[in-house]
């Protein structure tokens, strides 16, 4: 979607408020198994002393696995967006360009929303994960597994075995 800045670009203190529906169709993130609709986006774009910022939030309902754990979990993400924007070529690098006074909201939106994307999916923050012996769920129950003796102290647990004799 593109968005039309020229009405706000000389007038401080102005704002151009957006909404719109963004496809989950392009994201691809390993731990997230579906969406429950679309990602919803709202905010406005505000000209702050000659300065304009897209401020908002983008939120999106998540079905996702649980990277310690594999259970499926929902979770509701949401996003605050606060992003500059260049007025003139001639602006930093790390502000989203203009093109003929007009601003890609989609691109703007959806690179907020991938890099804002936690780099693990957890079920909830103390998650034990699953035993490395059984494969036995931690949050549920306990591990089944004889306790490992470091092969370090292997041969200390060999003198105590000859002395119980």
């Amino acid at each position: 979607m593109k968005l039309n800045l020229r009405e706000i670009i000389e007038v401080p203190g102005s704002r151009l408020p957006f909404s719109c529906v963004l496809s989950t169709e392009e994201l691809d993130f390993p731990a997230v198994v579906g969406y429950d609709g679309e990602l919803k986006a709202e905010g406005a774009v505000v000209n702050t002393a000659g300065i304009l910022t897209v401020e908002g939030t983008i939120t999106a309902k998540m079905r996702c696995i649980c990277d310690r754990c594999g259970t499926e979990f929902d979770r509701e993400k949401v996003v605050p967006v606060s992003v500059g924007i260049a007025v003139d070529e001639s602006e930093e690098e790390d502000l989203f360009q203009m093109e003929d006074d007009e601003i890609d909201l989609d691109e703007l939106l959806y690179t907020c929303f991938v890099l804002d994307m936690d780099s693990k999916m957890l079920c909830k923050p103390d998650c034990a994960g699953l035993c490395d012996g059984c494969g036995a769920n931690l949050n549920f129950e306990k591990c089944t597994c004889k306790k490992q003796v470091d092969p370090r102290w292997a041969v200390l647990e060999q003198l105590l075995d000859n002395k119980e004799d």
